[in-house]
């Protein structure tokens, strides 16, 4: 029994990389699968339908049913019509993959307007857009699963990417959200950190040996490391799994903490700055994260 047998799933970002892969494994497993690209180059520009087609090529040559959409999904427009798709061709949706992205790095004293707003565009509002656009069908069918794609870079920062990081844990704190709303209408959505050698990847620099290592540890992670994870949590099974982050790293699945209070300290007076500096060190300051800034990712990587 394929497990996504009768369902019908959109994929953003699905031409290449991350995107690809899930849109072949959920058509493998019975999925009918819109296959939503832009096209373009790492940071956004330019386009091409054949990025989208070959993937519908693809998996309609290994038998199963697919769709292609070319829009970007930074606009209401472009959600609403990539949504469309789904129900132009197949009559219904059932799951939502936020997939699609881009790169606009540059160190924070540097970083433009327009380099903050694009990326912030594709990312936030383009997961933001397709929901939107997504969730009154789900609602009305009480039924829906929406897989969103978020990064250590928000979750725990990273040199180069105030955008890019902004942009992925607003998408934490909007998925968490999107899960109470619709919780009721038996529809989940959660988020999944990956970690895989892609083309956006392959933009870091790796200007230090720290960098090197772990891009040569990273390229032995293959982006068809994540989909499986997509596959089970947009099934029947993962009904119970909601507002959750999760990640993968090769073969291995980890599930990240809730940021939750670790500890609290209270004065019957209140606090005055004399009274933080005097309290501060021996209380919450040993709760304190060291500060990361060797350009891991992940500030306990075993890769590096």
């Amino acid at each position: 029994m394929m497990m996504l047998e009768g369902k019908v799933a959109v994929v953003t970002g699905a031409g290449r990389g991350i995107g690809r892969e899930i849109a072949l494994l959920m058509a493998k497993e019975g999925a009918k699968v819109v296959v939503n690209d832009f096209g373009g180059r790492e940071d956004g520009t330019g386009g091409e339908t054949r990025v989208a087609d070959g993937v519908v090529k693809e998996i309609k040559e290994a038998g199963g049913l697919a769709a292609a959409n070319y829009d970007s999904v930074s606009t209401m427009e472009t959600g609403k019509r990539i949504i469309q798709t789904a129900l132009d061709n197949f009559g219904k949706l059932d799951i939502l993959v936020n997939n699609a992205g881009i790169l606009r790095d540059r160190m924070i004293f540097n970083m433009t307007e327009e380099e903050w707003d694009s990326v912030i565009s594709v990312h936030l509002k383009g997961t933001f857009a397709c929901t939107r656009a997504a969730v009154p069908l789900m609602r009305e069918q009480r039924s829906g699963r929406i897989i969103n794609f978020t990064s250590t870079s928000g979750l725990v920062g990273n040199v180069g990417q105030a955008n890019y990081g902004a942009a992925k844990m607003g998408i934490v704190g909007f998925t968490k959200v999107v899960a109470l709303d619709m919780a009721r209408y038996n529809v989940t959505a959660n988020c999944i950190s990956p970690f895989a050698w892609t083309r956006l990847i392959g933009t870091i620099p790796t200007d230090t040996e720290v960098q090197k290592r772990r891009v040569e540890k990273l390229k032995k992670m293959t982006p068809a490391d994540i989909a499986p994870l997509v596959a089970y949590l947009a099934s029947d099974e993962a009904q119970y799994i909601s507002g959750q982050i999760f990640g993968v790293r090769g073969k291995e699945i980890f599930i990240f903490s809730q940021p939750r209070p670790v500890r609290s300290i209270h004065h019957s007076e209140g606090w005055t700055p004399d009274r933080l500096a005097e309290m501060f060190k021996g209380t919450l300051g040993t709760h304190l994260v060291p500060l990361e800034t060797s350009g891991q990712v992940f500030s306990y990587d075993p890769l590096v």
